[in-house]
């Protein structure tokens, strides 16, 4: 490597300032250095975001996760940025060593994140657990070598052509924020779509690596000894080795941890518009499982005591016309349809690869009893909360909210006063409306702040649960993959508008496996039991969940 300079006399300017013995005409070089700019801080966003999507996909509520990476990315950054003061002497080799470190770490952050996650299990707990502080680790890693880039980027524009240091910084800036906007874009539009994460995180890392490398020994080669050449280059060749190979081995380590999360009987696992969804069993015995996200929503050994609890207390009354939202398994559906009476059932689903799924896939199709090709159910590819706003009004008697658990960021608006104003529209006179709530064992307030929320949209509640700590039931659309973070029940809130709808079941209605009159008078008792008072209800611009 180069050797340090003596300090050069005060007044002067040092040698290792002076213009660098370029290959090309300075005009040249300084473009190049720009486009290295632009380049660098492309896959910089990319590696940030990368990390907050696989974060909120893992450990979910993605406000949390997209505030700690950020925020620890940025303060890295200072401490980056301040570092790389000691290196200015060195810039070009300290550049490109630095490039190779970033797309090491940065390439393969995304494989090392999901490795931990799925043979170590449950991200829950405290901040201290390893995956947590593995993300932590990497957020600060990335933060302090994408920090330290601007000050040696700075000194090697300086070494091209000395110029003021307000026009350079605008320079270098200006490639900088254009850099992050594409990267921003790419992200979502291109590498997420195309590659997913995984393997769009290691072509990043590709890029950044080649990029880096090429400006150093390319354009700043004359400032580097023989021996730092070559070294660099070996160190390059390494990390390429290193991420070439994991591209060409991440078909079978998502195939590896996917068994590690979902167990051996994976038969579907995509990546849709929406979510990555999972079906496994319904061979050799085992029952049928649907994960959306990582979390469990069906469960073919058990999902008979969610469905009956959601649908039948609701459909004790009126039910010509029902309205479904979400549920795109066909469940609700099924328990819908076995109710006499029913003419017309409208499905909302947002995924249309779980309606494709829920109407070919033989387990599913056969566990919902084929309900899509009943001529009364009607389905409606959209958002649930876009669609209620163009939705009649006065027109269901009875409207169902079989919806993710309202913990999940992403679902937070679809539990809110709006949206329960929307639904409220929709309601006949007498209708009824019924929500999916969460756990009320291991998150009351997030239940208690539902049944508020309801109340407060208009509507009169009737809370209950069902399931309990000795039930022996496995599954929900609550559950993560991890049995560690299963809850021992499932919450609802049964509304209408008027008077306090009851929690009774219809004597006449079909037969139930295990829902009966009593235990559904008990299950509102215990929910009662559980109350929180003087919560507030939650808002779109106020969430509380």
């Amino acid at each position: 490597m180069i050797e340090p300079h003596a300090p050069a006399p005060p007044g002067t300017t040092p040698p290792w300032a002076g213009p660098a013995g370029l290959p090309l005409r300075a005009g040249t070089g300084r473009f190049l250095v720009l486009a290295s700019v632009f380049v660098c801080a492309s896959c910089g966003l990319v590696y940030e975001l990368e990390l907050v999507a696989l974060a909120t996909y893992l450990i979910g509520d993605s406000v949390t996760q997209a505030s700690v990476v950020l925020s620890v990315m940025v303060f890295a950054m200072g401490i980056g940025s301040l570092a790389a003061k000691r290196l200015r002497w060195r810039a070009a080799a300290a550049f490109g060593v630095l490039e190779a470190a970033l797309a090491l770490v940065g390439g393969c952050s995304a494989m090392a994140l999901y490795a931990v996650f799925a043979w170590t299990g449950d991200w829950g707990g405290l901040w201290a657990s390893g995956p947590r502080c593995l993300l932590v680790a990497f957020s600060l890693a990335i933060g302090v070598l994408i920090g330290a880039e601007v000050p040696l980027l700075m000194e090697l524009i300086q070494r091209i052509r000395r110029q003021d240091a307000g026009g350079a910084v605008a320079d270098l800036f200006a490639a900088d924020y254009v850099g992050a906007l594409v990267g921003g874009l790419a992200f979502p539009f291109l590498l997420l779509p195309l590659f997913g994460q995984l393997t769009g995180a290691l072509l990043t890392g590709t890029v950044n690596l080649i990029v880096g490398g090429a400006l150093v020994l390319g354009l700043f080669g004359r400032d580097l000894s023989r021996r730092a050449r070559w070294c660099l280059l070996a160190g390059n060749l390494a990390v390429f080795a290193v991420l070439a190979t994991a591209a060409v081995l991440v078909d079978d380590f998502e195939r590896a941890a996917r068994q590690a999360v979902y167990g051996p009987d994976v038969r579907v696992a995509l990546q849709t518009d929406v979510q990555e969804v999972v079906l496994t069993g319904d061979t050799d015995g085992r029952p049928l499982g649907l994960f959306l996200d990582g979390r469990l929503r069906v469960s073919g050994r058990d999902e008979y005591r969610y469905h009956e609890a959601l649908v039948h207390p609701a459909m004790s009354g009126p039910h010509a016309r029902v309205l479904i939202l979400g549920g795109g398994d066909g469940l609700a559906a099924r328990e819908v349809l076995r109710h006499a009476g029913v003419r017309r059932v409208d499905v909302v689903e947002l995924d249309e690869e779980v309606l494709r799924l829920a109407r070919h896939d033989p387990a599913l199709a056969r566990l919902n009893g084929h309900v899509y090709g009943d001529p009364r159910v009607h389905v409606s590819t959209a958002d649930a909360f876009h669609w209620l706003r163009g939705a009649p009004t006065a027109t269901y008697d009875v409207v169902i909210a079989d919806l993710p658990d309202p913990g999940i960021t992403a679902s937070t608006k679809l539990y809110s006063q709006e949206f329960y104003g929307l639904v409220r529209r929709t309601l006949a006179d007498d209708g009824r409306l019924v929500v999916h709530a969460g756990p009320v064992a291991s998150r009351p307030r997030g239940f208690w702040t539902v049944e508020t929320t309801v109340h407060t949209a208009g509507l009169r509640t009737a809370p209950y649960r069902v399931g309990g700590r000795d039930s022996g039931f496995t599954a929900g659309p609550d559950r993560s993959a991890g049995a560690a973070r299963s809850p021992h029940d499932w919450g609802f809130v049964l509304a209408a508008p008027g008077r306090r709808p009851e929690l009774r079941l219809d004597p006449q209605g079909p037969r139930r496996r295990t829902l009966t009159q009593a235990g559904l008078t008990a299950d509102g008792r215990a929910a009662a039991d559980s109350r929180i008072s003087g919560l507030r209800a939650s808002t779109l611009v106020r969430p509380r969940y």
